[in-house]
């Protein structure tokens, strides 16, 4: 069976080239006319072709089944970058989307407010803005009767919804005392963390006397 594969497949490449001698000279084979050696050819070649496929093996379909799903495969793993990329796509559209939903948190927090809280947030960025102030201070700076005179509650909820830097507050303190009069380190850490003083903690105070420079 294979030497049967084997010889029509070699009468069908001689017939191909026959095929052309005759198409440029068709008195060689003595037929009158190019059309009439293209069809006698072309009739060959097919029962050539027909024989060929009769005579291949099962052995040699399956191979070339194989071959053809081996191919399908390395077609649909060439595509699946692009389903990666897309993917990719989604989760850059998702980070970027992040951001918004962040913010419009932050709005419905600070609309959650009632009117004094709004108005005591305003105070307390107000203060901020003029000198450094502990957590504490702030509060009663807001709650006091001699300060604003908002309600207790409100001045705390107010200050709490401010991002701030309570360390950084003790060094712009610090720096302040610095400026009006010499402190040591240790007089300035208690000066800062006093009661009576500005009423950061002891960790905050002693920051800010180290970063104002009064502990080197």
């Amino acid at each position: 069976m294979a030497f049967l594969n084997g010889l029509f497949a070699l009468l069908s490449v001689v017939l191909f080239i026959l095929l052309f001698v005759a198409l440029i000279k068709p008195s060689i084979f003595k037929i009158k006319t190019r059309l009439k050696a293209f069809l006698i050819f072309c009739a060959a070649i097919i029962v050539c072709l027909v024989g060929f496929s009769v005579t291949m093996s099962d052995e040699e379909r399956a191979r070339i089944k194989q071959q053809q799903k081996t191919a399908s495969e390395e077609k649909s793993s060439s595509e699946q970058p692009v389903q990666e990329n897309t993917s990719t796509v989604e989760d850059k559209k998702s980070v970027e989307e992040t951001p918004k939903i962040e913010i419009q948190e932050v709005v419905e927090e600070v609309q959650s407010l009632t009117r004094p809280q709004s108005n005591a947030v305003r105070s307390a960025s107000q203060y901020l803005s003029m000198s450094g102030f502990s957590r504490k201070g702030l509060i009663d700076q807001l709650s006091s009767s001699y300060g604003d005179g908002y309600d207790k509650a409100d001045a705390t909820i107010a200050v709490d919804s401010l991002d701030v830097d309570w360390n950084e507050q003790a060094a712009r303190s610090a720096a302040q005392y610095l400026e009006m009069s010499g402190f040591s380190c240790n007089g300035l850490i208690d000066q800062l963390s006093s009661s009576a003083g500005d009423k950061y903690t002891k960790d905050q105070a002693t920051y800010g006397a180290q970063q104002a420079g009064a502990c080197s």
